[in-house]
């Protein structure tokens, strides 16, 4: 065999082995990350004083119907609260947006079922109110959307069995911690991996998902909801993180210092129709 042909096909099968092996190394990245879910959360703003009526309607009649026949099986949609911490009440939040949570096995789930839900006839029909309403009257004003990849540490949405037993007064807490860069972003991530998680399933805080921030506003942060069975339980909950061992060597690693920039907390009520 001439030398440059041997030459070329030892060139050739090398390429193709690398090629392989790169393949093998990328497919193994893939399995990992598709093992995480991705969330969906929607923020219907409505005009103030306006009724969420035909909303609801869309919601309970249409979306939530059409996620569950598309293989989303637990979609959380809520209302804020105003909460009396100390007296441990609470009542409906004026003018409150209606938060939706919506679970993905993939990102592939996201994106068709973002792109194709509201093109079939079905949805159509039983939406056609909110779909067609007039643009003198809209159901809402703006929806802002926020796009999350779970936590190493929480790969997939838990529905509590507070949750599950549709305990009317069941209440959750959707917090937000913004950070100042990117990589303190990604510290603040890896506490919660290195262990606060733990703490708040130790406490019975129980929590539903937590995610990275991928794209939407206020970026970068990260999203959680946790919750109980009552305001009363969840805020009692709440004081005993603080002096938990646990929490307590987390906060002052010096290697999770200053990964904070901005606390927001929400305190949020399930609608009769939210499958969380």
């Amino acid at each position: 065999m001439p030398s440059t042909r041997r030459t070329f096909l030892k060139t050739s099968l090398a390429a193709s082995a690398a090629a392989t092996l790169g393949s093998v190394k990328l497919s193994a990245a893939e399995k990992s990350a598709a093992a995480r879910e991705y969330y969906e959360l929607r923020s219907y703003r409505l005009k103030p004083g306006k009724s969420a009526e035909a909303l609801d309607r869309y919601l309970a009649k249409a979306l939530i119907p059409a996620l569950n026949a598309r293989g989303v099986p637990a979609v959380g949609v809520f209302t804020e609260l105003d909460v009396d911490k100390p007296a441990a009440t609470s009542t409906p939040k004026a003018d409150s947006p209606v938060w939706v949570l919506i679970p993905h096995a993939s990102l592939e789930s996201f994106v068709s079922v973002s792109a194709a839900l509201n093109t079939d006839a079905t949805v159509q029909q039983a939406g056609a109110d909110y779909l067609n309403a007039p643009k003198a009257s809209p159901a809402f004003d703006r929806v802002d959307t926020w796009l999350y990849v779970a936590f190493t540490g929480f790969p997939k949405l838990a529905v509590p069995a507070f949750s599950q037993r549709r305990v009317p007064t069941r209440v959750f807490e959707l917090r937000d911690y913004e950070s100042h860069s990117e990589l303190k972003a990604l510290n603040k991530i890896a506490m919660f991996n290195a262990g606060e998680i733990e703490v708040m399933k130790d406490l019975g805080m129980s929590p539903v998902f937590y995610g990275q921030s991928l794209a939407g506003p206020n970026l970068p942060h990260l999203r959680y909801i946790t919750g109980g069975p009552d305001l009363a339980t969840h805020l009692g909950n709440w004081k005993k993180f603080g002096p938990h061992p646990i929490w307590a060597k987390l906060k002052d690693d010096p290697q999770y210092k200053d990964n904070t920039s901005k606390n927001t907390a929400r305190f949020l009520a399930p609608t009769a129709y939210s499958q969380i």
